[in-house]
């Protein structure tokens, strides 16, 4: 059984707000054990240690523990203390703190396209005989409609449209991977404030609307193929169409063409 050691303690910094402090003392400790500096067996400072290192309750510590074990990067042992995890697999995570630029979203974009190319094209493929789901996407579609007639940004809307087809392929993983980006996924979220006037908003969503309907066609045609083509060609021109935006907000990269 490894002996405790001290030097988790040097490793641990104050904690102060507006981010949860139980996240940051995950982040901290997570940082610690993915990096190496924490290894794999070592044992974790006690509760009233980690209480003084970083000036924290006793349940923050408890609760980032908790969510440690939860990762799989912690063990816990039963009147004996915590541990790091023998083998250590980095969990996979997208901050919402991190979301909050125009480039970052255009990074989200990138990961969802082949995810969501591939759902339209499961949702077109598995459509016969599933008439409930395809009137989902519609009623989906046509929500997105009545929020831009409102004036709306449709940002819920649109988000439940990508849910929807995602649901149609059958596959639970699919939609539950576009949960856990949730409604991030949707650019626009993080650029409303540059689509001051109405009227740009409309227009431009009108647009976006047209590309969906493309989609949706596909899918309710029982066409996989041109599911796929019709979600690729949204997809990369809504990448392309905030990529020219990100540039003139000074809020990107080079422009990364898809392949």
């Amino acid at each position: 059984m490894p002996s405790p050691s001290q030097q988790p303690l040097s490793t641990l910094r104050p904690l102060t707000a507006p981010r949860g402090l139980t996240d940051q003392l995950v982040a901290q400790i997570a940082g610690d054990i993915t990096s190496g500096r924490l290894a794999p067996g070592s044992k974790l400072p006690t509760e009233k240690e980690m209480m003084a290192a970083t000036g924290v309750s006793r349940t923050v510590v408890r609760e980032a523990v908790a969510c440690l074990r939860a990762d799989g990067l912690v063990t816990v042992r039963q009147g004996v203390g915590a541990f790091v995890a023998a083998q250590v697999r980095r969990p996979f995570r997208i901050e919402v703190e991190e979301l909050s630029s125009l480039h970052e979203a255009l990074d989200i974009m990138e990961l969802r396209t082949g995810v969501e190319i591939e759902a339209a094209g499961l949702a077109a493929e598995r459509r016969q005989g599933n008439d409930v789901q395809v009137k989902a996407i519609a009623a989906a579609f046509s929500r997105i409609d009545a929020a831009i007639t409102r004036g709306s940004s449709a940002v819920d809307e649109d988000f439940a449209f990508h849910c929807s087809i995602a649901e149609a392929t059958g596959n639970a993983k699919f939609k539950r991977f576009l949960e856990y980006l949730g409604r991030f996924i949707i650019p626009r979220q993080s650029v409303q404030r540059s689509l001051p006037q109405i009227e740009d908003q409309r227009a431009y969503l009108k647009r976006i609307q047209a590309e969906h309907r493309e989609i949706l066609d596909a899918i309710r045609d029982g066409a996989p193929a041109a599911a796929r083509a019709a979600m690729r060609r949204h997809l990369v021109n809504s990448r392309k169409r905030y990529q020219k935006l990100a540039a003139a907000m000074g809020d990107a990269p080079a422009t990364r063409e898809p392949s």
